[in-house]
């Protein structure tokens, strides 16, 4: 019995040592009248573990498209008021806060904060103080793009469908799908697919033809019904309006999403056809074609399959409720592409007036996006409310540059 108590004992022992690779494992005493195993086979080598890399800091995308600058580099920073940008820049501090995404900011906005309404305050100082330059820059390296306008029109409208007044503002119908792809692909963050369900499968939603075709069948609530289809369409363009009903009252009208088409200027489709020279393919130029043409508009307009859907807002005296959350500032604000400039951002744009040479340099605030404006180098200058902000942003497809201005925490790599 003490041989097979010793044996098993033994037995153990090797176990734990085999199963503890090369750890160190106490050593076990046998009883004394039984005679000491054969030494055991050297363990095998312990494996070397790689060593660990870590996972290096990924500069945020927009990082990529910037360039060290001096303020010096800005042309007419020293001239611009940039104290009539100030209110504009506390209204993106509030808007890049209430998006969660204000991390960076959080210290030069408190400052901003804190010194608001002070005596003494010296706006251009304290930009200069807690921002830094950088250049925008294009992918293909170039340093200027294009600078269009856009405004809050005025239409005219009715709650109800009379002569007149036939061309429906649509809400968002209850068949359209927004399936956001950042949640399978996160590094498709902020890109979303719309369509809507036929059986069992997403198909693409319904293009601007086949939705005017569809008409009242379209499970979609009408909000308006509006005097003009051209300005009904440059409504959809500017993303937001203002419709003024037959009894003086004012509507307001805010970009609430969209049919997932593509945008395509019906102005180059009219350059392309021949029908209108380039320098005439502004708002204004379209205007005329259209009037020039009602029997052929509704083809002109169905050339852009994109369609936008509204949503009714409470009426006030500010501007409309840009993508980041605030009202815009008429000639303080700007639409970007957040691809290359982050939403809330401090812009210095250096551009000419709507078909001009005179320069136009100011502080802007990136408050804003559009589905026409793509790229780096690329603004779509807001001019404010009613027919003379129309004149200059229908007139506006200027060359210009952009330095975005941010603080310490946000600096690219």
């Amino acid at each position: 019995m003490r041989k097979i108590q010793a044996a098993a004992f033994l037995f153990v022992a090797l176990v734990v040592t085999l199963m503890a690779g090369c750890s160190s494992v106490p050593p076990v005493s046998a009883p004394p009248a039984t005679p000491a195993p054969a030494a055991c086979a050297p363990c095998p080598s312990c494996p070397v573990c790689p060593a660990v890399t870590p996972t290096p800091v990924q500069p945020p995308p927009f990082a990529r498209s910037l360039q060290t600058a001096a303020w010096s580099d800005l042309p007419g920073w020293s001239e611009d008021d940039v104290a009539a940008a100030w209110p504009a820049f506390l209204l993106s501090c509030r808007g890049v806060a209430s998006k969660g995404n204000g991390a960076g900011w959080k210290r030069v906005c408190d400052l901003a904060k804190g010194s608001d309404g002070k005596p003494g305050l010296d706006v251009r100082r304290f930009f200069e103080q807690n921002l830094k330059p950088y250049a925008i820059v294009n992918g293909d390296g170039a340093v200027n793009g294009l600078v269009t306008g856009y405004y809050e029109p005025l239409l005219r409208g009715s709650r109800n469908r009379m002569k007149g007044y036939e061309q429906p503002v649509r809400g968002v119908p209850d068949d359209l799908l927004t399936i956001d792809l950042s949640a399978v692909f996160p590094e498709l963050k902020d890109k979303r697919v719309r369509g809507r369900l036929e059986g069992n499968k997403v198909v693409p939603y319904w293009s601007r033809a086949e939705i005017a075709a569809k008409g009242d069948r379209l499970p979609s609530k009408t909000l308006l019904y509006v005097d003009d289809a051209v300005e009904l369409f440059f409504l959809q363009v500017q993303g937001s309006g203002r419709v003024k009903l037959p009894d003086g009252s004012l509507v307001r009208l805010n970009y609430a999403d969209q049919n997932g088409h593509p945008y395509q200027s019906i102005g180059k489709t009219l350059v392309e056809r021949g029908e209108l020279k380039l320098e005439e393919a502004s708002m204004q130029g379209i205007q005329s074609w259209a009037r020039a043409n009602p029997a052929r508009l509704d083809a002109l307009l169905n050339a852009n399959p994109s369609y936008v859907f509204f949503r009714e807002v409470p009426n006030s005296d500010g501007g409309p409720v840009g993508a980041l959350g605030v009202p815009l500032t008429a000639e303080r604000s700007i639409a970007i592409d957040p691809r290359s400039v982050p939403l809330g951002s401090p812009v210095f744009l250096a551009t000419t007036r709507p078909n001009s040479a005179q320069a136009m340099n100011r502080l802007v605030m990136a408050q804003d996006t559009g589905g026409a404006i793509k790229g780096a180098v690329r603004a779509d200058f807001f001019w404010g409310f009613g027919k003379e902000a129309g004149e200059q942003a229908g007139r506006m497809k200027q060359s210009g540059r952009m330095w975005i201005l941010l603080p310490p925490e946000l600096a690219p790599k």
